[in-house]
């Protein structure tokens, strides 16, 4: 499969978020965050591991965009499709990027949207920006849902590259039986898992969790502990691993040495629920229809918690399958069903599957599990 996107990808992008800011009366959009960046420049790398350098992207409403970032950025900025780049010595104390991110916007002109919305931040000091904005002498305002609502309906580009994450942790599952078994400890598990994933392709795996004990676990969001895998335990193992920059997010349960009856009908129930939320998603549906249908088989109704989430560029982004969330659904969105059921006083399985909402019904993108629970 090929790596990054043809330019064309990036013109539309670009072009829909233009037309967009028109219609709101932004003459720019001031871009900080790694998933806003990239997404209009194919910007990939994981030197945002560091917090100590600010990087940014003006889009304006009628040019293509300018990057303002590091002079350490400059060549890797430079092999993607962004012409204009224009950089300083980072980290610099005094000015780190201020003076030129401020002439930048003003050439440009405003009034400058910033993502503000739901699972937005700010990657710069608040100092900072409180000079740019000065320094600028412009309007500063929120960016309308621009950025957010066009990264959540996927381009056919997108929807391959999350197809194969999810291949390869399919194949990384197909083979647990390799490095889980009765008295492994769970840490050693996880890091054998992370080992399959690198192998059957994986660029990086951005995170990983699960758990282990007799009928289910405590929580799904736990690092492993040395604890040794017993007979009759579940065990769970939940991934977002990352292909040329795009994640997966399923999970996988298995018994250690032999299914309880509790486990196997849990197991089963959450089949159930996972088929119920991929018939619900269908365009038109909302968000709440799809976990209401999932909520109805697992029992547990509208104090369920979330029950999935869109998937992307971030192992979690977009909307969520809440009561409370009426999000719209349209194709091209890609979002995971992840119902979970009570097994036993402070114990819970889950399960969690990949699908993209299509006309009519949706596809899904994971292998889904069958009802029976698999013995290793």
């Amino acid at each position: 499969m090929t790596r990054g996107f043809a330019l064309a990808e990036f013109r539309g992008r670009v072009s829909a978020a233009q037309a967009r800011m028109d219609a709101a009366g932004l003459g720019a959009l001031l871009l900080t965050t790694e998933p806003e960046i990239r997404y209009f420049t194919g910007f990939l790398t994981r030197f945002w591991e560091s917090p100590s350098r600010p990087w940014f992207l003006v889009l304006p409403v009628s040019a293509a965009p300018i990057a303002v970032i590091p002079s350490i950025g400059a060549a890797l900025m430079a092999r993607t499709w962004v012409r204009d780049i224009r950089v300083w010595p980072a980290p610099d104390p005094a000015d780190d990027g201020i003076t030129l991110l401020a002439a930048t916007l003003r050439e440009v002109g405003g009034p400058v949207g910033v993502p503000s919305g739901p699972e937005s931040h700010l990657r710069m000091p608040l100092a900072a920006y409180a000079q740019v904005q000065a320094a600028s002498g412009l309007e500063f305002t929120h960016d309308h849902g621009i950025n957010a609502a066009l990264r959540a309906v996927k381009s056919e580009a997108e929807i391959a590259k999350i197809a194969q994450a999810c291949a390869i942790g399919g194949r990384a599952f197909d083979r647990v039986g390799e490095i889980a078994r009765e008295g492994a400890p769970l840490s050693a598990v996880f890091r054998g898992f992370q080992r399959l994933l690198l192998e059957e392709g994986a660029d990086m795996v951005a995170y990983i969790a699960g758990g282990a004990g007799p009928d289910g676990y405590g929580d799904v969001i736990s690092p492993a502990s040395d604890a040794r895998l017993a007979r009759g335990d579940v065990l769970m193992l939940d991934t977002g691993a990352v292909w040329d920059g795009y994640f997966c997010d399923f999970d996988r349960n298995y018994a250690v040495g032999a299914a309880s009856g509790n486990a196997a009908l849990a197991h089963a129930q959450l089949a159930e629920a996972i088929h119920a939320g991929l018939d619900a998603a269908r365009p038109g549906a909302r968000a709440c229809d799809v976990h209401a249908a999932m909520a109805a088989i697992t029992g547990a109704g509208e104090g369920a918690g979330r029950l999935g989430h869109g998937l992307g560029m971030q192992l979690t982004e977009g909307l969520s399958l809440i009561p409370q969330d009426r999000t719209e659904l349209v194709p091209g969105m890609v979002i995971t069903l992840e119902p979970g059921v009570t097994t036993g006083p402070g114990t819970i399985m889950v399960a969690e599957e990949n699908i993209v909402i299509r006309h009519g019904a949706a596809q899904p993108l994971t292998r889904f599990a069958g009802p029976a629970l698999p013995v290793i």
